[in-house]
């Protein structure tokens, strides 16, 4: 049985961890890795270069809406192929994300836990898009 009085607030610390993770991701690989040693580590994947830009992208722009709640399930959602992408890097690797080169534990755990934001949706004090607009609703109703 779910309890609709804590649900909101499970799916914002979900919400909140998940950007959190992601933003952080994407800071790794720009002060850490540098965007140059990046696009280098995707290319010696046999990935083009520019998808070094595009993951860092998603992370970043994907963990800053996550945090503030907006499109929760849809940028939930367009994350999804990027731990794809994570997990096919790290499967010969082995399982246990420790293992040197990282195994593909976590990338598919960050799926799962993803595939539940979606499921969940915003959870509390989500900034919702129609709020960022100045359209304000009260029980499904436009307010003056």
């Amino acid at each position: 049985m779910i309890d609709t009085r804590t649900a909101p607030y499970a799916a914002l610390i979900l919400r909140l961890s998940l950007g959190i993770m992601f933003v952080m991701h994407a800071y790794l690989k720009l002060a850490v890795f540098t965007m140059d040693g990046t696009v280098q580590f995707f290319e010696s994947l046999g990935y083009p270069g520019f998808v070094a830009y595009l993951t860092v992208a998603a992370e970043l722009g994907g963990g800053i809406l996550l945090i503030a709640g907006v499109y929760t399930r849809y940028v939930a959602a367009a994350l999804v192929p990027v731990l794809i992408g994570a997990t096919l890097v790290h499967v010969g690797n082995g399982w246990v994300f420790s293992a040197q080169g990282g195994g593909y534990e976590y990338p598919l755990f960050l799926i799962a836990a993803s595939a539940t934001q979606i499921l969940l949706g915003d959870g509390a004090y989500a900034l919702k898009p129609g709020n960022l607009l100045g359209e304000y609703r009260a029980s499904g109703q436009a307010s003056a």
